[in-house]
């Protein structure tokens, strides 16, 4: 039963979280104006509906993606190491960056896709799309820490 519920852990994380930390990593490239004064052909990438399509993939995917903790801890429960250090450090990391995503990330690209896209908006728009890939930066970077600490996992048995 162990081996069955870490795979579809692993499965999940994979399949839920990886088009998240993907899509809203690309989601300001695609919402942000140019830098002003750039006039050649091709430099505008600004494109709403690829924006709006990247915001859907990490709104849908983050239902799916409750299931990464929820057989995260089903697995540790059957492995018995709920109360091993490296456990919980990961469960922390993890809610932080479900706090995250929830408050900053998903919020912070619905206001960016309801800016206009009139004159003079350049230079704000392009700040808060700046911030919003330092945030989206920051929760990648948490789920890599998590990612590391299920492979190394501290005082495992595993001899690694």
């Amino acid at each position: 039963m162990t081996k069955l519920l870490l795979s579809v852990h692993v499965l999940a994380a994979i399949l839920a979280i990886g088009p998240i930390t993907v899509a809203a990593s690309m989601f300001p490239r695609y919402v942000k104006p140019p830098p002003e004064g750039a006039t050649a052909i091709g430099t505008d990438e600004r494109d709403p509906r690829t924006a709006a399509f990247l915001h859907r993939i990490c709104r849908g995917y983050t239902v799916v993606g409750i299931a990464v903790p929820a057989f995260g801890l089903a697995t540790g429960l059957q492995m018995g190491v709920l109360t091993d250090a490296w456990l919980l450090i990961s469960v922390v990391l993890t809610a932080l960056a479900a706090a995250l995503l929830l408050m900053a990330i998903l919020p912070g690209q619905e206001r960016l896709l309801g800016e206009p896209a009139e004159a003079g908006s350049g230079a704000a728009t392009r700040s808060a799309a700046v911030r919003l890939a330092m945030v989206t930066g920051i929760f990648n970077l948490l789920w890599a820490t998590v990612v590391v600490l299920m492979i190394v996992r501290p005082g495992s048995t595993t001899g690694v």
